[in-house]
């Protein structure tokens, strides 16, 4: 939110997250999002949606030690290539339980089973992935954010099926992403799905 408060559904994943046994690392994901200026905090620093969230488990009992963030993503894509890059590939963590709300799944766990699958790594990873509620979201902004998600989720697949490998994933992402190359353009959205970023 423009507060750097974290939104109800973010704080269900992350509850759903402390729900979870014998978990090594809470690995929280997202600068925040494309779509809207990053929050700042009194000193004007800008406020990252990972560090929030990781702020919250500490606060909630999880050591330290246990917690890592990124702070470069600004969307799913991002999310899961990053997630790969800084720390599931150099610490070799092969079992993911990936946590988000209904509306974001499927993109999601579409999205995370390319970006972890053997074309772009020598890990043999295993994916769970779990779904927690839209609550706190009103019936049109899901409405909405669903239809986004659907239209997502097809343009997602049109194009990654012509990615083969790690060097064309991230010419891909740096030279033709709307959220990682120069040229990006940001979207228009409406205040209705704006309200679900």
């Amino acid at each position: 939110s423009a507060d750097g408060e974290l939104p109800p559904w973010t704080l269900r994943r992350l509850d759903a997250a402390l729900a979870v046994d014998s978990t090594r690392y809470f690995i929280t994901l997202s600068a925040g999002t494309f779509h809207k200026p990053l929050p700042v905090d009194a000193a004007g620093f800008p406020v990252f949606e990972s560090v929030v969230a990781a702020q919250y488990l500490q606060r909630a009992g999880v050591d330290s030690s246990q917690v890592l963030f990124e702070t470069c993503s600004y969307d799913t894509i991002g999310n899961a290539y990053y997630l790969r890059t800084i720390h599931t590939e150099p610490m070799q963590l092969r079992r993911l339980k990936v946590i988000t709300s209904e509306f974001h799944m499927p993109r999601t766990q579409a999205i995370f089973e390319f970006i972890f699958s053997e074309r772009f790594s020598t890990l043999d990873y295993e994916l769970d992935f779990e779904v927690v509620s839209d609550k706190g979201l009103n019936e049109q902004v899901i409405a909405e954010r669903r239809k986004r998600e659907a239209e997502s989720l097809q343009r997602f697949l049109a194009r990654s099926g012509d990615v083969k490998n790690a060097a064309e994933l991230h010419r891909w992402l740096f030279h033709e992403h709307n959220a990682y190359s120069l040229e990006g353009q940001r979207e228009q959205l409406s205040s209705e799905l704006l309200a679900s970023y």
